[in-house]
């Protein structure tokens, strides 16, 4: 991968190789095992160039209707990925894929809290999103 696993991820990925959150054929959110985690623009642009999108962004969990929750492993705060929205019609423009959770942490406590909905959709119509 050529990056290494923040304190949330290893905490993760030593439990688990993976997870499907919520019962059913279709779950809402299907975080990925580590050996299946790859860079967002192969993953959404089937191109692994600097047009086809940022080569830090890896894709770490399947949502419905083929969107995805990218690790964005460019950046980190208090030494944590940040997680963006892959929003497969606005991808690769940062606009569109906005940061949804300041650290894995944060996003599966809430996507466990969701329900199975996409928890940050309202937050990002509120913002004008």
């Amino acid at each position: 991968m050529g990056w290494r696993l923040d304190p949330d991820l290893r905490a993760f990925y030593t439990r688990f190789d993976g997870a499907r959150l919520f019962r059913g054929s279709n779950a809402p959110y299907s975080i990925l095992p580590l050996a299946e985690v790859r860079r967002a623009r192969v993953v959404m642009a089937q191109a692994d160039t600097d047009a086809a999108g940022p080569s830090d962004w890896y894709v770490v969990c399947q949502l419905q209707d083929s969107n995805y929750a990218l690790l964005d492993v460019g950046q980190q705060t208090h030494a944590r990925y940040p997680l963006r929205d892959g929003y497969r019609e606005g991808f690769p423009d940062p606009y569109y894929c906005p940061v949804i959770a300041h650290s894995f942490a944060e996003f599966l406590a809430g996507a466990l809290a969701s329900g199975g909905r996409s928890y940050w959709l309202k937050a990002l119509e509120e913002q004008g999103q």
